[in-house]
């Protein structure tokens, strides 16, 4: 990413989508714990959460889920966390004692500082839903959840965080710019050697780029090569040991 590109990007606010994996329920239980461990994350440096859409499992975790986070400085250290992240525990859901292995996969999106993006109407195909609470419960009877689909691009966003239509419908048109524009920018910028790189790292990062080793209180990141040992204390929310690592050896 270009300087110029760095600079139309705010970095105070960051956009994360979890997506269980592998793993059945239990990579629905670890993708609420990722949620938990950047909300707490959020906490911690005085940053606000403002949940866009989700999906819950069966068992009051989360198929899906998709928030923004409002803290200083907030996409200059989390936007490392996009990739597959893989655990390793003994079963919450109580089926035996061998360690189980689940995967949860995670994007960042950044938000632009200004976008001449021009959104046609007639090119979006707009849902109304009713959305869901935690183990399929309806929590509100009329259609406000608002999925919106760009029919030129195939790109879509979701949002039912709020209880107003018009709300969810400005929070998903706003994450639909963001999409749109950064896919505008990787094709303008990027010529087909430079392209070709970013997508083998991408393909080597789909693999897994984190483990999170819980029997062990360990957790490594696969792309630095580096470990840690206070598992619990970084699910709480002490991710600043691990960002400084990745800032450190990536950038």
């Amino acid at each position: 990413m270009g300087a110029k590109q760095k600079n139309l990007i705010n970095p105070n606010y960051i956009t994360i989508e979890i997506r269980a994996g592998a793993g059945g329920e239990e990579a629905g239980l670890f993708a609420r714990d990722l949620f938990d461990l950047y909300s707490n994350y959020a906490q911690n440096n005085n940053g606000k959460i403002k949940i866009i859409d989700y999906t819950p499992s069966n068992l009051d975790g989360y198929k899906k889920i998709i928030f923004q986070i409002k803290a200083s400085h907030v996409w200059l250290k989390l936007k490392y966390e996009g990739g597959v992240h893989r655990v390793q525990r003994r079963p919450q859901t109580g089926k035996g004692e061998r360690i189980h292995t689940s995967t949860v996969s995670v994007a960042t999106l950044p938000k632009y500082k200004r976008t001449n993006i021009r959104i046609d109407s007639s090119d979006l195909d707009i849902d109304f839903f009713k959305s869901s609470g935690p183990g399929g419960q309806n929590v509100n009877k009329r259609q406000t959840a608002v999925r919106i689909t760009h029919q030129p691009t195939g790109l879509t966003a979701s949002s039912q965080g709020s209880r107003s239509q018009a709300k969810n419908r400005a929070a998903a048109l706003d994450i639909l710019k963001s999409k749109i524009t950064r896919a505008q920018r990787k094709k303008h910028s990027l010529n087909k050697k430079t392209h070709r790189k970013k997508q083998n790292r991408k393909a080597r990062r789909a693999q897994k780029i984190r483990t999170y080793h819980f029997p062990q209180n360990r957790l490594t990141d696969h792309r630095i090569n580096e470990k840690w040992h206070n598992l619990e204390d970084i699910m709480s929310g002490n991710l600043e040991p691990v960002i400084k690592k990745l800032q450190k050896k990536i950038n």
